[in-house]
C-alpha cells in the first residue's frame, strides 16, 4: 500500500514538473517569436537608414569598390561639406526652421481649440462639423489646391484695391499657409484635432464642473485644467505638425516658389550640384555626384528632425499614450 502511494506521488510529481517545464517552453517559444518579429520589423526600417548613413562617409573610391558594402575603407566627411554648399545649407536650414515652427504653433493652438470645443460643447450643427472635418482629411490635397489658390488671389486683389497696399502680396510668403493654418486648414490639420478631441474627452468633467461652480470662465477652465493637463499631448501634436510642414514641398512650392527649404533644395539636388559643389578630396577634380553625396545631403536634411525627437522623447511616447493612439 505504501508502494502505491509512493508511486502515485511520484508519478503527480512527474506530471508536475513536465507541466511546469511544457508552460516554461511555451513562455520561451512565444517570447522567441516576438523578439523574432520585432526584429525583422526593425531592421526593415533600420536598414536604409543605416545604408544611408554608411554611403554618407563612403570615398569614391569606396563607392566603386565591389568589396565594400557598409563599412568604408577611407571614410570621409567632404560629402557633407560639398551637400551643404548645394543645399545652401544655413539658409535653407534657418528658413525651414522658422517656417515649420511658425506654421506648427499655429496649427496646434487653432487645434487644441477646435478640438476643446467638440469635446466639450453641444451646440448646432456639431455633427455636420465634425464630419467635414473627416472629409477635409478624405480629400487630397491637389484637389482643393486650386479653389485655395483662388480663395488666397481674390482676396489679396481685394486688399490691394480696397486699401490701396500697392506692395501688399500674398503669394511668394507665408501669409497663405499660415492663414489656412489658422483656420484649420493646415497640414493634416484634421488629424491634429482627432488627437486633441480623443484626449480632452478622457478629462473628467466634474473637474470642468468644480471650476464653474468656482466661478471660472471658460477660457480660465481651458488654460488652468485643459492645458495643465494635456503638456505632453500639445508636445506631440506640435512635433507631428513640426514634422509635416518640414516636409511639405508640393504647397509651399505653389504659394512660395522663391522659398528655399532642405527638403525642397534636396528635390532639386541633382540639378544643382554640378554647378554649386566644390571638388571633393580624392576625385581628380570632377564634380560628378554619386550616391555618396545624394545620401549625406539626405542625412543633413533629417539630422534637425532626430534631434528634436531625442530632446522630447519623453513627452513624445507620454504623448502618444495618452492620447489613444495606440489603440488603448
Amino acid at each position: 500500500m505504501n508502494m502505491i502511494k509512493e508511486l502515485y506521488r511520484k508519478v503527480v510529481k512527474f506530471f508536475k514538473f513536465a507541466y511546469t517545464k511544457r508552460r516554461k517552453i511555451e513562455k520561451f517559444l512565444g517570447q522567441m517569436v516576438v523578439y523574432a518579429l520585432l526584429i525583422t520589423i526593425s531592421y526593415v526600417f533600420l536598414f536604409p537608414l543605416i545604408k544611408m548613413i554608411t554611403l554618407s562617409f563612403m570615398s569614391r573610391a569606396d563607392i566603386i569598390d565591389p568589396e565594400i558594402d557598409y563599412i568604408p575603407k577611407n571614410p570621409t566627411f567632404s560629402n557633407f561639406s560639398s551637400a551643404m554648399v548645394v543645399l545652401d545649407g544655413w539658409k535653407s536650414l534657418w528658413a525651414s526652421i522658422w517656417v515649420s515652427s511658425v506654421l506648427a504653433v499655429a496649427q496646434t493652438v487653432v487645434s487644441a481649440l477646435t478640438g476643446f470645443a467638440f469635446a466639450r460643447y453641444d451646440f448646432r450643427f456639431k455633427r455636420i462639423l465634425f464630419v467635414l472635418i473627416l472629409v477635409s482629411f478624405i480629400i487630397p490635397v491637389p484637389v482643393m489646391l486650386i479653389p485655395r489658390m483662388m480663395m488666397v488671389s481674390g482676396t489679396q486683389d481685394w486688399v490691394i484695391q480696397t486699401f490701396g497696399w500697392e506692395t501688399f502680396k500674398l503669394f511668394g510668403t507665408i501669409t497663405p499657409q499660415f492663414v489656412l493654418s489658422i483656420l484649420g486648414q493646415g497640414v493634416n490639420s484634421a488629424i491634429l484635432i482627432l488627437i486633441f478631441y480623443n484626449f480632452f474627452r478622457m478629462i473628467p468633467t466634474v473637474l470642468y464642473e468644480a471650476a464653474r461652480i468656482d466661478g471660472a470662465s471658460a477660457f480660465a477652465q481651458f488654460w488652468h485644467i485643459t492645458i495643465k493637463i494635456s503638456v505632453s499631448t500639445i508636445i506631440v501634436v506640435f512635433l507631428f505638425s513640426f514634422v509635416w510642414n518640414w516636409n511639405e514641398t508640393y504647397v509651399t512650392g505653389l504659394f512660395n516658389a522663391e522659398f528655399k527649404s532642405l527638403p525642397s533644395q534636396l528635390g532639386v539636388f541633382d540639378n544643382n550640384f554640378r554647378s554649386a559643389a566644390p571638388d571633393s578630396a580624392g576625385g581628380g577634380g570632377s564634380n560628378n555626384i554619386n550616391e555618396a553625396y545624394k545620401m549625406a545631403a539626405t542625412l543633413l536634411s533629417m539630422i534637425p528632425l532626430f534631434i528634436i525627437y531625442f530632446a522630447a522623447q519623453k513627452q513624445f511616447v507620454e504623448g502618444i499614450e495618452k492620447t489613444g493612439i495606440t489603440g488603448e
